[in-house]
């Protein structure tokens, strides 16, 4: 008994614990949301060979596998092509609208802004868990204003905002440029995260860093 009250989650295996302290979660990397078919068919396989009470799309736009024992995680993951995990103190999924790939009322393409973050940036370590979303257009359905760092397309091109965040202190973040292109967003990404990587403490989130060293030192060192 004594040994299952102090389990906890267990990082290097990509595993939330439960409400049970005895079974975990894996959510198979899906970026952005956009899932193939036979992504779908291989997580329903997994979810009921390896027992899994049941799964969920959260709101982190993946798929989570939940109630998997500790004996079984290295099995599971096994299972998926691509085991990339980003749980604890790493840049997390990047969370991104259809774009102007499918919505009416985009005006940027926030999946080929929001692949390239992710390619470049997905799972590396941050001081603290670091999040990004990419809107497509100012309606902002990716939260991008509640990010860490956040990307909202325009006619012009991206702006970008910093230091946002949600949970039990939601704070809407900064904006810090206009109508980038995509490439120049992935460089300002770049030198964000190094002012993070440089300066923040845990377990701050880039927000309470800036706020610590300073807006003007903040902007002096990305711009």
């Amino acid at each position: 008994m004594v040994e299952t009250m102090t389990r906890t989650n267990i990082p290097e295996k990509g595993a939330i614990i439960q409400r049970d302290m005895e079974t975990f979660s894996i959510s198979p990397h899906i970026p952005g949301g956009f899932v193939e078919p036979a992504m779908l068919r291989k997580i329903a396989d997994v979810a009921e060979k390896y027992g899994a009470r049941y799964v969920k799309i959260t709101g982190a736009q993946r798929i989570a596998i939940i109630g998997i024992r500790e004996e079984a995680l290295d099995d599971a993951w096994a299972e998926f092509d691509d085991r990339s995990k980003a749980i604890g103190m790493t840049i997390r999924s990047i969370q991104m609208c259809p774009g102007t790939r499918a919505c009416k009322k985009a005006r940027q393409d926030s999946p080929g802004l929001g692949f390239a973050l992710d390619e470049e940036f997905y799972g590396k370590p941050a001081p603290a868990k670091f999040k990004m979303g990419v809107s497509g257009c100012p309606n902002c359905c990716s939260d991008s204003w509640m990010k860490d760092l956040g990307f909202i397309g325009t006619e012009k091109g991206f702006n970008a905002v910093v230091g946002g965040k949600g949970g039990g202190t939601p704070k809407p973040g900064r904006e810090i440029a206009e109508g980038l292109t995509a490439e120049q967003a992935v460089a300002l990404a770049r030198k964000v995260i190094a002012f993070y990587r440089e300066n923040g403490k845990a377990p701050e989130r880039l927000g309470a860093t800036i706020e610590r060293v300073g807006f003007e030192a903040f902007l002096k060192a990305v711009n």
